[in-house]
């Protein structure tokens, strides 16, 4: 999606930063004191949520830029932590929960790489492993082709000891980041799904197999990766498919640079079943078998995600054994059945996760 309207926050310094966002964005800048003229901008569209990817919002981050990540108590949650540097985002997945998220959607780049810096060195002074991440409420990575966000991040995590960055995408804009100094602090970790789910669901994405070359140029410059299969979309014939993808997936880099692969289906809340009604016509993914969960939001029935997360993880393992893997909101009868554990006791997952960063990532070991 091409961005071409551009607002500025008057309260933003126009330095650097700014100064390189304005020569990579084609678009002509309007300044405003007041976020309702881009409110009203956006929902006088016959699609707010497709004018919404198009039009950007250069601003700062008013509230926490540091957050933990909005896990429920009904199910086990990884203990990730949120680094919130935007919002929204210019690919147009259907089934994208950020479409119902926020009133309206909002494309926002938050400026500010030095407030950015010192908030992030209060949390390297810290005595604790932290897997900090900015792919929760944007794509990681839609921004590295209009400013110096991922890079400076690349670069400032490179410095300290304690902190995993995941930078996660459905792009593969690695260009400007490949020759960097990362120290192994970096991990770049993409969304999968299957071809047919990415041809008819994930509109503006790069292809699996750009994906996967991505993820190999990246490895061969000595970063770390990880893959997510969420949303996993069940339709007949999907084992077969998904089993494909994980295979595509050895053929391409070697397992030891892999930290983790997590793993969940396709969820979500009964509002955006009507958002995808109305822009996806062709969409049928939310008809599938769906129950509603302890956390207030669709899911398929737990017998069938039991059976395509047995048969992903079965054929994960045949290449290799002893990778992480771990599941994104499900409850302890789905471990067991498909993992053959539980991470039972508050925060156990998270220490598994933090001992495969520390293993990869060259992290503090002492911190554990």
């Amino acid at each position: 999606m091409k961005i071409d309207t551009l607002f500025i926050d008057k309260a933003v310094q126009k330095d650097l930063e700014i100064e390189y966002l304005l020569s990579k964005v084609n678009a002509d800048p309007q300044w405003v004191d007041n976020t309702q003229t881009i409110y009203d901008f956006i929902n006088s569209d016959d699609d707010p949520i497709l004018r919404a990817k198009k039009t950007l919002y250069i601003t700062r981050n008013k509230g926490a830029v540091i957050k933990e990540c909005p896990g429920t108590s009904f199910y086990t949650c990884c203990d990730y932590t949120i680094l919130h540097t935007g919002t929204f985002c210019t690919m147009d997945c259907s089934y994208c929960i950020l479409q119902a998220y926020f009133h309206p959607p909002v494309l926002q780049y938050f400026a500010g790489l030095k407030k950015l810096g010192h908030t992030l060195e209060k949390t390297f002074r810290q005595n604790k492993i932290f897997r900090i991440g900015t792919g929760e409420y944007t794509d990681s990575l839609i921004w590295e082709k209009i400013s110096l966000q991922p890079k400076f991040l690349i670069e400032t995590f490179a410095k300290q000891n304690n902190c995993l960055l995941e930078l996660k995408t459905k792009t593969v804009n690695i260009e400007s980041l490949l020759h960097l100094d990362h120290n192994e602090k970096t991990v770049f970790a993409w969304s999968l799904n299957t071809p047919a789910v990415i041809s008819s669901e994930e509109k503006g994405t790069a292809s699996l197999k750009a994906r996967f070359e991505a993820a190999r140029r990246v490895e061969s410059e000595g970063y770390k990766l990880a893959f997510h299969f969420d949303p996993i979309v069940i339709y007949p014939g999907c084992e077969v498919q998904y089993k494909k993808v994980v295979k595509q997936i050895f053929k391409y880099v070697h397992p030891e640079s892999i930290v983790w692969i997590s793993i969940g289906t396709f969820r979500f809340m009964p509002k955006l079943k009507q958002i995808i009604e109305k822009r996806f016509k062709h969409s049928t993914i939310p008809y599938g078998e769906f129950i509603l969960g302890l956390d207030n939001k669709m899911r398929y029935f737990k017998p069938l995600r039991i059976n395509i997360y047995k048969e992903i993880i079965s054929c994960i393992r045949e290449y290799a054994p002893d990778l992480m893997v771990y599941f994104c909101m499900e409850d302890q009868e789905v471990w067991e059945k498909c993992i053959g554990f539980f991470p039972e006791k508050e925060g156990e997952l998270g220490h598994l996760l933090d001992k495969s960063a520390v293993t990869h990532c060259s992290l503090n070991s002492n911190l554990l």
